[in-house]
């Protein structure tokens, strides 16, 4: 079982506080510590394992979000309230899985309005020890429908903003949920 699950925000992108037509934010995104391409796959590092993932918080009008009960469990068995996030594909870049991602697992055609940040969190899992970054990106929801979520998801659904950034299982997705609240504001 899971001895440990901690949850450190490493970063921030620029504080855009609107959604506006396309914009992306600006500059570049530096997670800092990944390959040159920003993607880190799992491999051992002495008794700790390393996994990079990308994922998105998906705004709609009127203020709600597409969250996520994904089939795994969480690392002490429970049930997970969470956002759509995965492993980046051979090839794709840190923005295109995470655009991936979410449309696989929301079912939900989306746009990427900016970087929101990384958490990083540790847990453990049959004996190894587990060092997970997670990169995230705010997404502008333009179609599609939840119950056209893949497999490995039991349940997509919306949720208001204000409400996911409290009842979310784990504090590093609540405060990514926090920074959409913040940007989006002006647009609600």
């Amino acid at each position: 079982m899971v001895d440990s699950w901690s949850t450190t925000l490493l970063r921030s992108s620029g504080m855009c506080s609107e959604l506006g037509d396309g914009h992306r934010g600006g500059g570049a995104f530096n997670a800092g510590g990944l390959g040159e391409s920003g993607l880190e796959r799992p491999q051992a590092a002495g008794s700790i394992e390393r996994d990079f993932a990308a994922g998105g918080v998906v705004v709609r009008k009127g203020g709600e979000v597409a969250v996520i009960v994904p089939r795994k469990r969480g690392p002490a068995g429970q049930r997970v309230l969470g956002l759509p996030k995965g492993h980046p594909e051979r090839g794709e870049s840190v923005e295109q899985a995470a655009t991936r991602e979410v449309r696989e697992e929301t079912g939900l055609e989306v746009e990427l309005v900016e970087p929101l940040g990384e958490i990083a969190y540790s847990y453990e899992r049959d004996g190894r020890v587990i060092a997970k970054r997670v990169r995230f990106f705010l997404f502008r929801c333009l179609g599609g429908s939840l119950e056209r979520h893949d497999h490995e998801i039991e349940q997509a659904s919306w949720v208001p903003l204000a409400e996911a950034a409290r009842a979310l299982t784990f504090e590093g997705e609540r405060e990514m949920v926090r920074r959409a609240l913040s940007r989006v504001a002006r647009d609600l």
